[in-house]
């Protein structure tokens, strides 16, 4: 088992963090512990992240040692949550405008951009879970010569839906803003609508697959 330390976060929340490495396993322990935290009338939010969990607390003055010593334990006690997951499929345009960064990928891993778009596009990717702006994926299952470093400088803006390599994972950008991942296309599939009953498109567990629209820029 992982090994976790626990500790203060400001004045209201606690967070749990394992040790590396991140694991599917992991996370859904840590999907299942989210769960288990989020019925207990002390917690306003349990907040799932990559190997760790931050928990805000209703009394922190009162009960924050106490969280700490509960969420050890409960994570010692924790099992793995098998959500039910929906597979769904992206549409991705590759390259060019709205993938200017393929190239600097391509170079950067040795491939060609349309080996680049191939590989991507050819497994499936799970959500380990949401964070950064609502709706946002972090997606574990990225090929390992497709890990790329982010940016030396971030773009003040990136477009609502780019599709973006960053450190060994890839994810979606939800909304337009600043943002320093490497960016290899654009989907027109909206991941966050405010308007909807449930406003975010995915969820922790989903599994996801990118299909190409075009072939890569080279």
């Amino acid at each position: 088992m992982q090994r976790a330390r626990c500790y203060l976060l400001g004045e209201t929340a606690v967070v749990l963090e394992l040790e590396p490495p991140v694991t599917l396993a992991s996370q859904k322990r840590i999907w299942r512990l989210t769960q288990r935290l989020a019925e207990q009338p002390e917690v306003v939010e349990a907040i799932p992240g990559m190997n760790n969990i931050t928990v805000i607390l209703r009394n922190p003055q009162d009960r924050a040692l106490d969280a700490i010593e509960r969420l050890q334990r409960w994570w010692e006690e924790s099992e793995a949550l098998e959500p039910e997951s929906r597979y769904i499929e992206i549409p991705v345009i590759y390259g060019g405008a709205q993938g200017p960064d393929l190239n600097e990928v391509a170079q950067h891993s040795g491939l060609t951009a349309k080996q680049v778009v191939e590989l991507h596009s050819s497994v499936d990717y799970v959500v380990w879970f949401l964070g950064f702006q609502p709706g946002f994926p972090y997606l574990g299952g990225l090929p390992e010569r497709l890990a790329m470093p982010r940016r030396a400088e971030p773009r003040l803006l990136v477009p609502a839906g780019s599709v973006g390599i960053g450190g060994a994972q890839t994810g979606i950008y939800p909304l337009a803003t600043p943002g320093g991942w490497q960016l290899i296309g654009q989907t027109s599939q909206p991941l966050f609508d405010p308007h909807k009953d449930e406003p975010v498109l995915l969820r922790p567990g989903d599994t996801l697959r990118f299909v190409p629209q075009k072939e890569g820029v080279c």
